[in-house]
């Protein structure tokens, strides 16, 4: 597994980009307020860098730019490398729930599929809430998830429907996102995610 290691300019960075996708879409404050139902301050601090966003706030936020999360959490490259080293990968924490997210292959121009590990404390629990209707951000039509479990317990609440996952079990779903993420069990759920987009 990846250093646990969340580095601290990749935070900054994360702060920037976030700024970046808002004033591309040429969003005020208020107006990315209202789409994501955080407060304009909330947004305002985050940009700044002045606190840490938690998952839930950037489910909100990737929902109304249009991305997925991890589209949020790296740039895109015009070009990759056939190799990616693991001291490269980009490391997230979640401040709220102690998730850690590590990209191991971060999406990129001219690939379909991007890969991420998850690693949820025990007892630990995301929940993503969706104020407004999905934008074809966090869940696009075209795009399909999948979990598989390497070691843990995960439950996943996706469409009114509970998944209880045990260490080499594998959900899958399309167009629509998990509303809660939890690690009912008594050991850290480590879990490979895999995002890839069919249209």
């Amino acid at each position: 597994m990846p250093s646990t290691d969340v580095d601290t300019a990749a935070d900054l960075a994360l702060a920037a980009r976030l700024e970046t996708l808002r004033r591309e879409r040429d969003l005020s404050l208020d107006a990315a307020a209202a789409l994501t139902g955080l407060s304009r301050a909330t947004i305002s601090r985050i940009e700044r860098g002045e606190t840490s966003p938690t998952a839930n706030a950037l489910g909100r936020l990737c929902n109304a730019y249009g991305l997925t999360m991890s589209r949020l959490l790296a740039a895109v490259e015009s070009t990759a490398p056939r190799l990616l080293r693991g001291a490269d990968a980009t490391h997230w924490r979640d401040p709220e729930s102690g998730f850690l997210r590590t990209l191991i292959a971060p999406p990129t121009e001219g690939y379909a599929t991007e890969l991420a590990l998850g690693e949820l404390p025990t007892g630990a629990e995301i929940r993503y809430t969706l104020d407004q209707p999905q934008r074809g951000g966090c869940a696009p039509a075209g795009r399909e998830q999948f979990f598989y479990l390497f070691t843990g317990e995960l439950s996943l609440d996706i469409e009114a429907e509970t998944y209880r996952l045990s260490p080499g079990d594998c959900l899958r779903h399309q167009g629509v996102d998990a509303t809660r993420i939890a690690n009912p069990g008594s050991v850290p759920a480590r879990y490979l995610i895999i995002n890839t987009t069919t249209v």
